[in-house]
């Protein structure tokens, strides 16, 4: 991979926006941190081509304020809102892909990575405030982390899986952001939220069953097919 001038100015961008933000907003923790994740993300983003790909790290760089956020309740409503940017990122940037670049297989492997990332943030940061249990937490994870290690075994054994969105795993996407961003608002406005939470108890782990099944069905169809998609 080589650097690309997408990568290069998206990459400047995001860690202009993401300093901002560190020294803007101070957030709890240890601010090198912080700086050296947007920083990693950046130089990674670099080699990177295509802006719809660039779009989809977006959400990479957002888990550094949805840690921030979740681990503290008068800020859920931000982590609502870092939550609804990333949803909208990963509507437009398959749309942006196919209208102004090619979709491929480097932006079908990237998505449910960056979705893994913000998402496993969240729900890190929100078993340490105490929002969710930390069973539900290792369920989102795992939701992600399973189809990844899966993908990086078959190619180590020589296979080259496609790596595509499924159905499934988009449903369940939406319906981890939807859930968890409807606890945030909740919470944050000091609301009952026992039947949100009842309902990402249910619904997330059905989910994440569904797209594990589906993921196993495609690949016995097609020996080739999407393990690695979500």
């Amino acid at each position: 991979m080589r650097i690309t001038r997408a990568g290069v100015t998206f990459s400047a961008a995001y860690l202009a926006i993401g300093l901002v933000w560190v020294f803007g907003v101070r957030p709890a923790g240890v601010t090198a941190v912080y700086i050296a994740w947007f920083v990693a993300v950046a130089v990674i983003g670099a080699f990177i081509p295509g802006i719809a790909n660039q779009v989809s790290l977006g959400r990479a760089y957002l888990a550094a304020p949805s840690v921030a956020y979740s681990v503290s309740a008068d800020r859920l409503g931000l982590l609502a809102l870092v939550l609804a940017i990333g949803g909208l990122t990963d509507l437009v940037d398959g749309t942006i892909a196919r209208r102004f670049d090619r979709p491929s297989t480097l932006g079908g492997g990237l998505d449910p990575v960056v979705d893994g990332v913000l998402l496993g943030a969240v729900a890190i940061g929100l078993v340490i405030g105490g929002i969710i249990p930390s069973w539900l937490a290792a369920v989102i994870i795992l939701r992600y982390l399973v189809p990844a290690v899966v993908a990086l075994v078959l190619i180590s054994m020589g296979f080259k899986p496609e790596l595509r969105h499924t159905v499934t795993g988009q449903i369940s996407t939406a319906l981890i952001i939807v859930l968890v961003g409807g606890l945030c608002l909740f919470r944050f406005f000091n609301q009952d939220a026992s039947n949100v939470v009842l309902g990402a108890e249910v619904v997330i782990p059905i989910a994440t069953v569904a797209t594990f099944v589906h993921l196993g069905w495609s690949a016995r169809r097609r020996p080739v097919a999407a393990a690695g998609g979500g």
